[in-house]
């Protein structure tokens, strides 16, 4: 999974179509294995970016949110804190 891909769904504020795409852009790069197309593949790669913004965004609306909407700055906050456990220097 790309790390820097992250969970959209139920969050307050509402994910934002910049980030669907941003997250589409993300997954096309990662399956296609490259960061910016030849010209011969943009258009290809540009309308896989499109296809899965689209079908991403409809995922969203689509879905029903159980418990109440996560904070963004919270989870980002223990996002965070589980780094610093993970890599921190051991005791000596």
């Amino acid at each position: 999974m790309c790390r820097s891909i992250r969970p959209l769904h139920n969050y307050d504020p509402p994910t934002s179509a910049s980030e669907v795409e941003e997250a589409a852009l993300q997954y096309v790069r990662k399956i296609s294995g490259m960061r910016k197309p030849a010209r011969a593949n943009e258009e290809a790669f540009d309308r896989a970016v499109a296809a899965i913004t689209e079908a991403s965004a409809q995922l969203l609306d689509e879905l029903v949110a159980h418990g109440p909407p996560k904070s963004r700055a919270r989870e980002i906050e223990r996002a965070r804190e589980r780094a610093a456990a993970r890599f921190a220097a051991p005791a000596a």
